[in-house]
């Protein structure tokens, strides 16, 4: 028989983490990354907990976002009330125990960047909620030509106009330098202000701890561009597996197009690398269609705890939710 439980205690959720979710080439799914935010936000966690005679069957990892009185997806790192880790994952073995654990949910949630496939079919409330954009390699035989033959001549000569023109000043690269990533925050906060997820000093400091978490792991890329011996361009990702991960960046404003520029070299390095893929994360900023990026929709679950109650109570009432 099944039985479902919530679990706040810290280590054991990690415990339960680890059995269930962590593995593979997805960064987002590793604790030690999620756990660089849980210990700046310092939210309780609340991990439901489907099990059929102590086998578990279910997991669904949430933290309770204190600001809101709602839950979202373990470790709860918001930036303006929504969370910013992608992939997440529910895990069930069976589209029962997937209902089963969202009907257990102890009050509103807004669930975010949740993959599709772990989406049962029948599951109509989940809607597309960011889209996910990411570079292939492999379909242009890891050669950055053959990407860039792909363009129609027209479209090409646009996109690199202003990339072309800061090459014209004097463009050097310098990588893994840690003292730019200073640059990175300054950058950032200039072009965003409050709109920067650096903003707020517990995302920052999150963030920091990500940064370090990577570099023990060997798994930090610090890309820096220089223009004229000034810092233009400032980007952070992480290798995992063979997956190329942009996590943050910051432009110079006196430099417009050097955005462009250290993308087109992400694209260079990935093919060179033979990377299995770039992750460029959410959000389209106008530019990652018209590289002809390949679009990996996200979803998004909208819980209120009078609606799951009521749904809970329609589907036990017709039968529908059984153990098996």
């Amino acid at each position: 028989m099944w039985s479902i439980r919530i679990c706040n205690d810290l280590d054991e959720c990690k415990h339960l983490w680890n059995r269930m979710m962590a593995g593979g080439q997805n960064l987002f799914l590793q604790w030690e990354i999620r756990a660089c935010f849980q210990q700046t936000f310092d939210r309780t966690p609340c991990f439901i907990v489907c099990e059929d005679s102590n086998r578990l069957v279910g997991l669904l990892a949430l933290s309770r976002i204190e600001e809101t009185d709602s839950l979202a997806f373990f470790p709860g790192e918001t930036w303006h009330q929504k969370t910013w880790l992608e992939q997440n994952r529910i895990i069930a073995d069976s589209p029962n125990v997937f209902r089963r654990l969202l009907e257990s949910v102890p009050g509103n949630a807004h669930l975010r960047y949740l993959e599709g496939e772990c989406i049962p079919p029948f599951y109509t409330k989940a809607s597309v909620d960011e889209v996910g954009y990411l570079f292939l390699p492999k379909q242009y035989a890891y050669d950055y030509a053959t990407y860039l033959n792909e363009f129609p001549r027209k479209s090409l000569k646009h996109i690199q106009r202003e990339p072309k023109r800061i090459y014209a000043q004097g463009v050097k690269f310098r990588y893994n330098a840690c003292p730019d990533i200073e640059h990175l925050f300054r950058l950032n906060l200039a072009a965003f202000g409050q709109d920067s997820y650096f903003h707020d000093r517990r995302f920052f400091r999150g963030f920091e701890r990500l940064i370090a978490e990577l570099d023990r792991r060997g798994a930090l890329r610090i890309t820096t561009v220089l223009v004229g011996g000034i810092i233009a361009a400032v980007d952070i990702g992480a290798v995992w597996g063979n997956c190329y991960t942009l996590l943050a960046g910051g432009t110079h404003r006196e430099f417009p197009g050097v955005a462009k520029l250290i993308n087109f070299h992400h694209l260079e390095i990935a093919c060179r690398e033979r990377f299995d893929m770039v992750d460029f994360l959410c959000g389209d900023f106008g530019w990652k269609q018209r590289f002809h990026l390949v679009s990996r929709p996200l979803h998004q679950i909208k819980l209120v705890a009078c609606d799951v109650a009521e749904e809970s109570e329609s589907f036990i009432s017709t039968g529908m939710l059984t153990n098996a």
